[in-house]
């Protein structure tokens, strides 16, 4: 991924989501892989950048841009009015 394109993965609701749940599937199972010779944790720690010790923030992360959402709505509908006539 360029440079230039990381903020868009951290402010992307749908990355956190995905990390979220890559992270709680996968991030505590430690069977081995027999191709790579590594658990699945440390494949998807390796090769993705997935810890599951941060799945309960980007758990925050979504319920907090669901929430600047539905603040950003409710002052959008209670400040813009396009009925005049």
């Amino acid at each position: 991924m360029p440079v230039w394109w990381r903020w868009y993965y951290w402010a992307n609701p749908v990355a956190w989501s995905l990390y979220g749940l890559f992270g709680s599937q996968f991030g505590n199972i430690t069977d081995i892989l027999e191709l790579e010779g590594v658990t699945v944790q440390e494949y998807i720690r390796i090769y993705y950048g997935i810890k599951h010790d941060f799945v309960g923030v980007s758990a925050a992360v979504v319920f907090g841009i669901a929430i600047i959402f539905a603040f950003t709505f409710a002052v959008a509908i209670k400040v813009f009015n396009f009925q005049h006539r």
